[in-house]
């Protein structure tokens, strides 16, 4: 199965985007929200709970 590039929900055969940018790289996506949360807004999937690669507890910026 084919695994959502933004949420990391299976996608199932059949339905869903192929995008294929310009350097080669291949991105699958199984809604029209999750394509626009990634190309066009260029939202982090970490940040919406909705999704399956949340992270609980928010995401810690490395400090120098």
């Amino acid at each position: 199965m084919i695994v959502c590039s933004f949420c990391g929900r299976e996608i199932e055969k059949g339905t869903g985007k192929m995008f294929v940018k310009n350097d080669g790289t291949i991105l699958y996506f199984c809604s029209r929200k999750c394509e626009k949360n990634m190309l066009e807004l260029k939202r982090d999937p970490r940040k919406y709970k909705w999704t399956k690669r949340y992270v609980k507890g928010g995401i810690k910026k490395k400090e120098k």
